[in-house]
């Protein structure tokens, strides 16, 4: 069953009433600080770390390198209808996606009431047809979204990492169920056990359908998991704007792909 929108409190005290009323807040669940520094605002669980930067007077620009590579996965799905979001943070990849691809429906989740309350400042749309936020945990939002989308983003993280429920073999084989026949993903992999999560990727796409990426510039990898062939099928349906801006993404990921090195 569908995912529905519910106000924080009544989740709070559902999960509270499961838990036990004497256990602390999980840390996945604590409430981020908003800084600004210059012409970025910064959303930051762990003072001086920050988790999304949004540059103040263009709030839809992808600053991070590795939330640009992400969107390399519109290679492999150049006219996406559907895109699924799994972590809100500053609204990245939602915004870019709202701007720059008009003809799709995009549903984000994210499991901490207090990042979602943050959304106006980060400049993210409000629900509107085509532009949905789920407050929700993001492993049982894809359990009832079998084949629903054509994009899936997962980048959900808190203080501590990738959460357990985002690790799991359980977890990725979801994620390859919840994309249509023709589909890809891409997964933001900052953690010091990337290899297990690309094992668990591949155990759940195939050996020859996930692509790794290393962020130069950082410590992190990008990996693309994909459904159909490794060719592009139709013209990408971004903007112009967004084709300028992502070519230098997308010739990375046309390389790898004509290259067939995806053991990396």
């Amino acid at each position: 069953m569908a995912s529905a929108p519910i106000g924080w409190r009544a989740w709070l005290a559902a999960l509270f009433s499961a838990r036990g009323a004497g256990e602390a807040l999980p840390p996945s669940l604590r409430k981020p600080a908003v800084r600004r520094r210059g012409d970025t605002t910064e959303l930051q669980f762990v003072r001086g770390v920050s988790q999304s930067q949004m540059v103040t007077r263009d709030p839809d620009r992808l600053l991070i390198d590795y939330t640009r590579t992400m969107l390399g996965a519109l290679v492999l799905a150049p006219r996406p209808r559907s895109i699924g979001i799994i972590g809100l943070g500053g609204g990245s990849q939602p915004k870019y996606c709202y701007r720059h691809l008009p003809e799709a429906r995009i549903e984000v989740v994210e499991n901490n009431p207090h990042v979602l309350a943050l959304r106006r400042k980060f400049r993210v749309p409000d629900d509107d047809a085509r532009f949905q936020v789920f407050l929700d945990d993001g492993a049982r939002f894809l359990q009832g979204r079998r084949g629903r989308f054509d994009l899936l983003l997962v980048d959900g993280y808190d203080e501590t990492g990738i959460p357990d429920a985002l690790s799991t073999q359980a977890f990725y084989d979801d994620c390859r169920e919840s994309l249509a026949e023709a589909g890809a993903a891409a997964f933001n992999l900052y953690c010091a056990d990337a290899a297990t999560h690309v094992g668990r990727l591949r155990n759940a796409f195939g050996e020859d359908h996930v692509l790794v990426i290393e962020e130069l510039r950082q410590s992190n990898r990008v990996a693309i998991a994909w459904t159909g062939p490794d060719r592009e099928s139709a013209e990408m349906s971004l903007s112009s704007a967004a084709l300028r801006d992502l070519a230098r993404v997308f010739a990375t990921v046309r390389e790898r792909l004509a290259t067939a090195n995806l053991s990396a």
